[in-house]
């Protein structure tokens, strides 16, 4: 049984983590998804969506089952999301890189220096998708590899 003082003190702990108090605080939290647009699903942009389903179909094969199909489509979506990762992480860097405010510094090792440093934080924060869509990517193949082993007439 938990004792009244580490309830009180849960309570306290929760109270102080519900995240930003302030109008000015929770605007800049609900912007936080906006700022490179990997945690929109794909299927939100057509064009993606498409690139998904084409994908799916060359790995799940034509006439693969329902079960297969989806399983290839979850693959996909990963697999999308993997190169999203990768594009916004070269597009912030090619960014940073002609930056006019780098120019200045003679030294180049000096200017990638100072440019990653102001990067960093986005660089984690895209590492982070990166290798979360890896990890999908990875689970959808191995449930689409055990599929297929353990039925391999309903792949065809």
């Amino acid at each position: 049984m938990t004792s009244p003082r580490k309830i009180e003190a849960n309570r306290k702990n929760a109270r102080a983590s519900t995240g930003p108090k302030t109008a000015q605080g929770r605007a800049r939290l609900a912007r936080n998804a906006l700022r490179h647009g990997l945690s929109l699903p794909v299927c939100s942009n057509p064009v993606l969506c498409e690139e998904v389903e084409s994908l799916a179909r060359k790995i799940a094969g034509t006439e693969a089952n329902v079960e297969i199909r989806e399983l290839a489509r979850r693959a996909a979506e990963a697999q999308i999301d993997v190169g999203r990762g990768r594009y916004a992480r070269y597009r912030l860097l090619s960014d940073a890189l002609s930056n006019p405010d780098y120019e200045s510094r003679a030294d180049t090792r000096q200017k990638f220096a100072l440019m990653l440093s102001r990067v960093a934080k986005q660089l984690l924060a895209m590492d982070r998708y990166e290798r979360r869509a890896l990890l999908r990517r990875k689970v959808a193949l191995r449930a689409l590899d055990d599929m297929r082993r353990s039925n391999p007439s309903d792949c065809r």
